[in-house]
Order: structure tokens, then C-alpha cells, then sequence
């Protein structure tokens, strides 16, 4: 089952989808974070997730860009293969979508080169789990006019969440706590494999 669960800052999704990998049947649980700390405000958010993740028996991945390459990684907990049972849990897509659009030292890329090259990695990341949520931001109701950069940031960040949404199983918002299930559907869509 692929879950997309997403919702504005503060609304509870990062622990409805933990909630969600509790009730995973899966025999390995894997936390995927893709928060680069700068602040002290990033580290308290950093901590805070630390806390809701006590006692759940996650195995951290940290994986900043490049989401493809954590099924290398991935085969270091698994002794070099493949293993079923696999649960992932990313947080956050938009998160990774903000470090592949503004990495250091490099030009700003345009919001499809970036939308593109997410959902081609994340076909590859998908391979090595059996479930995945992926937690991700809806930053698109606020209302204020942005810069150019932050607008094109906006452009793929939304692109991605369509493709997640089209090519998951299931959709979940989460409103002030509550869980509100957009697009439940059985099997997975004939389109996973193109990115459109």
C-alpha cells in the first residue's frame, strides 16, 4: 500500500502517519528524513520528531536528495538483498523537493526539471519497500504573492503531490487532527510507471 498524507504546518500529519506505520504489518520499519537543519527552529522540528518517534522501533535513513539511492542504503540493513517486509516512511516531500530545487554551490533548476527528477527517483525508492507513506505540505491556500523562486518551488512541489496522488493507492488530508481520505483505491494505477 502506497499512502500519500498530507496537510498544512501543524495539522497532525506527521503523526497520523506514524500512526499508520504502527499498524503496518511489515517486520522492518524505515523513518526516511529529508530535512536539512539550519536553525535552531530546524533542530527544535528535528526534536520534536525524534520525540513522536520514541519507542516505534524506526531504523533512521537520512537522505536529503537523490531519493533513489536510500535502496542502497537500504541493502546494508538487509545483508546486501532485498528482503520483503519493508515499511518507509518519508518526511518530507517538500522538504525534497526544497534541497533538489536549492542545492549549494549550483543554478536553480526550473520547477519541471526538478518535479521530473523527484518522481523519476522516487519510482526507484518505491522498488525497495513493500509500504510507503510519504508525508507532504500543502502550501498553496495562504494567499501571499511570492518571488519567482519561491513560486517555481511551489510549481513542483505541486506537480509532485499530483503525481503521488495519481499513482498511490491512497490519499489521506489531514485538517486540524483529522484524517479525511481523499482517493482510496485497490492495486496499483497503469500509469505508475510514467511520469506525467
Amino acid at each position: 500500500m502506497k499512502t500519500l498524507v498530507y496537510g498544512g504546518s501543524g495539522s497532525g500529519k506527521s503523526a497520523y502517519a506514524e500512526s499508520l506505520a504502527l499498524e503496518s504489518a511489515c517486520e522492518k520499519r524505515f523513518y526516511v528524513a529529508t530535512m536539512k537543519v539550519f536553525d535552531a527552529e530546524g533542530e527544535q522540528k528535528v526534536m520534536r520528531h525524534r520525540k513522536l518517534r520514541e519507542g516505534k522501533n524506526f531504523i533512521l535513513v537520512e537522505q536529503t536528495e537523490n531519493i533513489g539511492e536510500v535502496s542502497d542504503k537500504l541493502r546494508g540493513y538487509c545483508n546486501g538483498r532485498k528482503s520483503s517486509g519493508n515499511f518507509a516512511l518519508l518526511e518530507c516531500m517538500s522538504n525534497l523537493v526544497a534541497n533538489e530545487m536549492f542545492g549549494e554551490n549550483r543554478q536553480v533548476p526550473s520547477a519541471d526539471e526538478v518535479a521530473q527528477k523527484v518522481c523519476h527517483d522516487m519510482e526507484e525508492f518505491l522498488a525497495a519497500f513493500d509500504d510507503v507513506v510519504v508525508v507532504s505540505n500543502n502550501i498553496f491556500e495562504d494567499g501571499i504573492e511570492y518571488d519567482e523562486s519561491v513560486r517555481e518551488y511551489m510549481k513542483a512541489l505541486g506537480i509532485v503531490n499530483r503525481w503521488l496522488s495519481k499513482n498511490f493507492d491512497r490519499v489521506v488530508e489531514v485538517v486540524a487532527g483529522i484524517p479525511v481520505e481523499v482517493k482510496k483505491s485497490i492495486g496499483w494505477n497503469d500509469g505508475y510507471n510514467h511520469f506525467r
